[in-house]
């Protein structure tokens, strides 16, 4: 699998950071500068560090050039809560039920969330996450195998995909896409709720610094949880 010249040039950056080469606030090479190292066109590097931008890891200043973002700043934007330590931290139990985990095959939707190629191989899990043995989030999580091989031998009712996959591919970057949804029979079923029971679904893409670890669809019932505590800003 041939990776795009765009995320080789997000992942360069990434390590150039990571080691500590470039120091926060410090300038990066410019759109030309990175098109003539990577062999690409200028808008190929362009949209390499507005990604870059968006996502909180580098600034872009009109005229002056693009730089590091503070640190602070990232680690603001990136941290994300593990369930299990919510629910705890609250004073509650926490407990999980494994659905599945299995492996299969990327469609053309899930090939282009994973930024893989249609055919390759993926992970696919569904956890039941439970405070006081009630349901309150379902999760169903596609993970590229390519990146994290040993994913599928896991057993997440002892721990969650978010605790193994902070260790084994460490969260560089992630997206969410928040909205209210009506939930299906099936959904439903498992969350003890009524059909079509109004829920909050967050949709998460997460990174590594070898590209796109994860994707995942996080349903809740709207009565039981909340944004506020489920990311931490």
């Amino acid at each position: 699998m041939t990776t795009p010249k765009f995320t080789q040039i997000k992942q360069f950056i990434f390590k150039q950071i990571e080691s500590g080469i470039w120091s926060e606030l410090e300038r990066v090479p410019s759109e030309n500068e990175l098109a003539t190292k990577f062999d690409v066109s200028r808008m190929t590097a362009r949209r390499a560090l507005q990604e870059l931008t968006e996502e909180g890891v580098l600034n872009r200043s009109k005229g002056s050039g693009t730089f590091v973002a503070s640190f602070k700043s990232q680690s603001s934007l990136l941290e994300i809560r593990n369930i299990a330590e919510e629910v705890t931290e609250s004073g509650h139990q926490y407990s999980a039920q494994q659905i599945r985990v299995e492996k299969l095959i990327a469609d053309e939707n899930i090939a282009t969330e994973l930024d893989i190629e249609i055919g390759d191989t993926v992970y696919f899990s569904k956890i039941l996450h439970m405070q006081n043995q009630q349901p309150i989030q379902l999760e169903q999580r596609y993970v590229n195998a390519a990146l994290v091989p040993d994913y599928i031998a896991q057993d997440f009712s002892v721990l969650t995909p978010h605790e193994y996959l902070s260790k084994e591919a460490p969260l560089t970057e992630a997206t969410h896409q928040i909205e209210a949804v009506l939930s299906e029979a099936k959904i439903a079923k498992l969350l003890a709720i009524k059909a079509e029971q109004p829920c909050l679904q967050v949709k998460r893409r997460t990174w590594s610094s070898q590209g796109v670890v994860s994707l995942a669809i996080l349903t809740s019932p709207g009565d039981k949880y909340r944004l506020g505590g489920h990311l931490k800003f």
